[in-house]
């Protein structure tokens, strides 16, 4: 995937350059156009899934598992992973239909359907997309909040049993009243939930920057040198080969901006626009943000506060308690910002991949399946609550590159 982004971003002649123009036309209304929310709302709703439990939880994992260059690899994913981002909007744009009862449908199903002339394929990434949908935006979100919930605040194994149950049941309750109204009700969520979070978070990350202002020198050149070669353990960090940094790092960051995996344009399809490539650009800050941004903040936090604190473990391989630890430097408000923050993020990310895996559903079955999707989709929030967290990121691995096989082969003829 690492090298489509590579491929891309030479036959686009480099659209990342154009980052600022895209942000600035994804505050902008593109009037009197077909769709069925603004551009704006598909990109907080493609944001809703993207932004969440990778962007905190997923980059703890790379550097307790990679070490720290894996920051560098998921920072490298996020820059030329924009490139891809447009190249799978625009194809979904210009492919797209509108059903029986006037709403737009989108996506690589539909572009390798009527662009590629092979439903065949269309319908393994369907597929795919609805089962990865249940791996990477229901049950890890799920997992990831409550065992970061539980480390923070549980006193003993009783309380952790209740505080699983708890988390459990509410995340399955509120995800399954928000999916109720289908596309709209998600996107006026999302449009009013991920500025907020997102802002809220990343206060939270400056706060510890500026506490350990002293070591950020350190830090940079501690995640580039480990990026490009093999680190032994110590200094809080485990030790790690540049393969095992690239496998992590590269992993997080797909995991984390989702570019090239065919999940954004589902709803970037549905945004009211003529102009495909206006959209794509839109789409692609998705990925600015998402990684380029954020996931660089969490993974400054992350290794400076293993540097600056001896009694944080980055040996440990649990990205959950390392986020949670680092966090915890902040006096007083540390442990409330990063629970707030990952429930928000979660819950939305819940919302935006919800979305994402009904559409693949009703391309396969129609429109009869939503009320089923929805339910499998509640109980897959439960489970998730409820499994081991190393088995439910393998899963999601797995299933994340199985959706991707029928993308790449899409995006690449997009560009061509």
């Amino acid at each position: 995937m690492l090298g489509t982004h590579f491929f891309i971003s030479f036959k686009t002649g480099f659209i990342q350059k154009d980052i600022f123009k895209a942000i600035k036309l994804s505050f902008t209304k593109d009037p009197d156009s077909p769709g069925d929310v603004s551009q704006f709302g598909a990109l907080t709703t493609a944001l809703a899934s993207t932004v969440g439990t990778a962007n905190i939880i997923g980059v703890g994992t790379a550097i307790a598992l990679g070490g720290p260059g894996a920051v560098l690899w998921i920072w490298f994913t996020g820059i030329f992973g924009m490139a891809t981002k447009y190249a799978e909007t625009v194809i979904a744009l210009k492919y797209r239909v509108k059903s029986e009862d006037g709403t737009m449908l989108g996506g690589a199903m539909y572009a390798l359907d009527r662009g590629l002339n092979m439903k065949w394929l269309g319908i393994i990434f369907a597929v795919m997309a609805s089962l990865c949908g249940l791996g990477i935006g229901c049950s890890v979100p799920a997992n990831a909040v409550v065992s970061t919930v539980k480390s923070n605040f549980a006193t003993g194994e009783t309380s952790e049993k209740t505080i699983t149950w708890v988390m459990a049941l509410t995340l399955a309750t509120l995800v399954g009243i928000a999916i109720i109204g289908g596309v709209k009700s998600i996107t006026r969520v999302s449009e009013k939930l991920v500025p907020f979070m997102a802002v809220f978070y990343v206060a939270g990350c400056l706060i510890i920057l500026i506490m350990n202002a002293d070591v950020l020198g350190k830090t940079v050149t501690t995640i580039v040198s480990a990026a490009f070669t093999a680190r032994a353990a110590g200094g809080g960090f485990i030790g790690s080969t540049v393969a095992t940094a690239c496998r992590y790092g590269i992993a997080r960051g797909l995991f984390s901006n989702e570019s090239g995996m065919g999940s954004s344009p589902l709803v970037a399809a549905a945004a009211k626009t003529k102009n495909p490539k206006r959209q794509a650009l839109v789409s692609m800050t998705g990925t600015f943000w998402d990684t380029v941004v954020v996931c660089l903040m969490t993974g400054l936090v992350l290794v400076s506060c293993i540097i600056k604190h001896p009694f944080i473990d980055g040996m440990s391989g649990n990205g959950s308690e390392l986020t949670s630890l680092a966090f915890s430097t902040i006096p007083v408000v540390g442990k409330p910002v990063l629970v707030i923050g990952l429930i928000s993020f979660t819950f939305s990310t819940m919302l935006g991949c919800y979305y994402y895996g009904e559409r693949c559903a009703v391309y396969l079955f129609g429109e009869k399946i939503i009320l089923t999707y929805k339910i499998i989709w509640v109980c897959g929030i439960l489970a998730g609550s409820l499994a081991e967290l190393k088995i439910i990121w393998n899963i999601a691995d797995v299933l994340n590159g199985l959706m991707a096989i029928p993308v790449i082969k899409n995006s690449k003829k997009g560009v061509l």
